[in-house]
């Protein structure tokens, strides 16, 4: 055949789709540059609208950035950046009769609240303020709008030093604190002040504070009908500060600033939000018990506080962002369910009827269960959906419907050219008490069965939190090098109602530990994975895992140990969170019950550590300090076990939030792996 006839063959098989014009490539480290997701979708009230926030990331800056978009739901294709400004934009709010969108845009100089009118694409800045403002609620007749803002406080003082001469440069001043909670991980130092309710009139003006006292007012905000009263979360007893787990629901005089509490027990109560006939407050929380882990149950009351009711009794199962329907009949939601996440809808005797399993996909490192939705008047849903080759896009359903409409296509310029690891569903028998244990094995792309792949098992954090089958960046790389990935959700993870996630109280790590080796057998069972060639990593509770298997046996070839606790004790006193740890996770303080903090130790098992160890942790990390990791580190070299500590800079335990560590993390896992291949 002549070369004009091969090139007409070949022009029509392209054309027929017989020939791909560009060969697909497995997914890479720099794609990670290219992903882009969605988030925080919020459909106008006439359903006609999306706005949502779409973020990606700058290859050049090393960070993410967020910008709000707006896309039609009908077929008109309008699909647009909302605004020209440059800097990061979020928590959009629709007024309530749709003609302006309310919005926080921030730059170098702060972040102020900003209006759109959806009638003439005008933009106005309303305010300029000392700290960040956040969750901006209309009022009912959209003449003002309600937002949170810290008021800044003067640190304490204990000594007063003399002046420095002129133009001397002395060291900086102490940070000196006498606060509980005086340090968070990804921000570092909390300013001393206190988060406080604000209103604003919806045109422009000056805020005007509502609430008052060294307490912090938070969560959503939820105004009364008449647009008297607003309705908020916050924990304002005398012993606030040693009371961290406990909140209430109080309502403020928009007038008056008079503060009503309309809860009163022991445990979270939270956002709050009345039904629009005005007649109820749905609110979560629970009557705290002290143990590791309590769902999440919506509770419904008068509006004045009265005739309290556990509307999701019957629901073992965390129910998160509540948004009341048009009718005031019942309630839209989601819910975590066998590791999938759901939006429901639960009437007024608390009957669920499931609308979709497919939220999620708005974390990009790892496949934790996420996502976010909004409902219309008309009662047109829109939200992220959640697909293990790609992370969110926006789509809409309605209430009855069983297909959804998937509004975006975000990432189809790079996905639809890459070989992205298929995920399966398994399940298997804990060997303790032959509990069902749900886990995902993600093959590499163009597996062949039967033919002999690694395993990397990669442990979840929280621990009580829940892996499914969303997109991760982390895991397509892994299997694009090759591994077999397979991630379990043990005994203590989410998802699984009360009893099974609560199996962690004063036992952790435990039998967790033996529903992941369970899982790595069943594998082998199924000619899936190959005893020799076994390899474990993990993050945070993850990395605690990590070590804990480590210190059990010798079955895997090398591990990665990421931003671990290696010691209960001393993390429970050095951490961020250093408060939150007694009585609700093992009985008593450390100094109380050493011991037994002693014994869920990872680091009380490193004497048995054979397995070659890579210990990784960022610099900044005030979760698990790296004070944690060396203790690892310092401990193997002793012992003159193959090990290399990976520090990384200006990483805080969210270690994967800058792009180039996603890519040293995983790059540096899967380096350490083939070293020992």
């Amino acid at each position: 055949m002549n070369l004009y006839y091969r090139y007409l063959v070949f022009i029509f098989c392209l054309s027929f789709g017989f020939v791909n014009a560009q060969p697909k490539k497995n997914f890479e480290y720099l794609d990670v540059f290219q992903l882009e997701y969605t988030a925080d979708p919020q459909i106008s009230p006439d359903g006609n609208y999306v706005v949502y926030r779409r973020t990606g990331f700058d290859i050049m800056k090393d960070k993410s950035k967020g910008n709000l978009w707006i896309l039609s739901t009908d077929d008109r294709k309008i699909h647009h950046k909302l605004t020209t400004n440059e800097g990061n934009e979020g928590v959009a709010s629709w007024s309530p009769n749709g003609d302006r969108i309310a919005f926080v845009s921030s730059t170098d100089e702060g972040s102020e609240i900003y209006v759109y009118w959806t009638a003439t694409g005008a933009v106005a800045k309303l305010t300029q303020l000392e700290n960040s403002p956040s969750s901006i609620s209309w009022s009912p007749d959209g003449s003002q709008l309600a937002f949170t803002m810290k008021v800044n406080a003067d640190a304490p003082v204990i000594a007063k030093m003399p002046p420095k001469p002129k133009d001397a440069k002395w060291a900086d001043a102490p940070r000196i604190t006498n606060r509980l909670k005086h340090e968070a991980d990804g921000a570092g130092y909390i300013k001393p002040g206190f988060t406080h309710i604000f209103v604003i009139p919806s045109d422009g003006g000056t805020p005007r504070q509502l609430t008052s006292g060294d307490f912090n007012h938070g969560g959503g905000l939820s105004w009364a009908t008449s647009g008297q009263h607003i309705y908020f979360s916050a924990n304002r007893n005398e012993n606030w500060e040693y009371e961290f787990r406990n909140s209430e629901v109080y309502s403020v005089h928009t007038n008056t600033g008079i503060i009503t509490t309309l809860t009163e027990r022991s445990g979270p109560d939270g956002s709050p939000i009345l039904s629009p006939n005005g007649k109820y407050i749905a609110y979560s929380g629970f009557e705290d018990k002290v143990q590791a882990y309590q769902i999440q149950q919506l509770q419904i009351m008068d509006a004045n506080g009265g005739n309290k009711l556990v509307l999701s009794k019957n629901l073992d199962r965390d129910v998160d962002n509540a948004v009341w329907a048009n009718d005031s009949k019942g309630l839209y939601f989601m819910y975590n369910d066998l590791g999938l996440t759901k939006l429901g809808y639960m009437d007024l005797s608390g009957k669920v009827t499931d609308i979709v399993d497919n939220v999620g996909g708005t974390t990009l490192g790892r496949p934790y269960a996420s996502g976010s939705f909004s409902v219309s008047n008309n009662g047109k849903i829109a939200y992220t959906i959640s697909r293990s080759d790609r992370p969110a896009d926006i789509a809409i359903i309605e209430k009855g419907s069983k297909n959804p409409k998937i509004l975006t296509a975000l990432n189809d310029d790079l996905i639809n050219y890459r070989n992205m690891g298929a995920v399966e569903e398994i399940w298997y028998d804990s060997s303790v008490d032959a509990r069902k244990i749900q886990g995902w094995v993600v093959y590499p792309p163009n597996y062949q069965k039967g033919k002999n792949y690694p395993l990397l098992v990669e442990n979840h954090g929280g621990p009580i939190l829940n892996y499914g089958p969303h997109f991760s960046a982390e895991i397509q790389l892994y299997t694009a090098a090759g591994y077999v990935v397979f991630y379990p959700n043990p005994r203590g993870s989410t998802s699984y109602g009360e009893e099974f996630g609560n199996l962690l109280f004063n036992n952790y790590p435990g039998e967790d530990y033996n529903d992941v080796m369970d899982g790595v057998d069943a594998l082998i069972a199924k000619g899936i994975a190959n005893e020799s060639q076994l390899y474990v990593t993990g993050g945070s509770a993850g990395g605690i895992m990590t070590a804990w298997i480590i210190g059990k046996n010798n079955r895997f070839k090398a591990a990665v140990v990421a931003k671990p606790v290696m010691n209960w004790i001393s993390k429970t006193l050095t951490a961020d969170n250093y408060y939150g740890y007694a009585d609700s996770r093992y009985p008593g303080q450390p100094w109380e019950n050493f011991e037994n903090y002693w014994k869920f130790s990872p680091i009380s098992l490193v004497g048995n550590v054979q397995t070659p160890t890579m210990v990784m942790v960022g610099m900044d990390d005030l979760r698990t300090p790296p004070s944690e990791a060396k203790q690892l580190y310092h401990a193997l070299k002793l012992r003159k076990i193959e090990t290399v500590l990976v520090e990384i800079p200006d990483a805080s335990h969210g270690i994967a939030n800058r792009p180039s560590n996603l890519i040293t993390k995983v790059a540096h896992t899967l380096a350490w792996f083939e070293k020992f291949k």
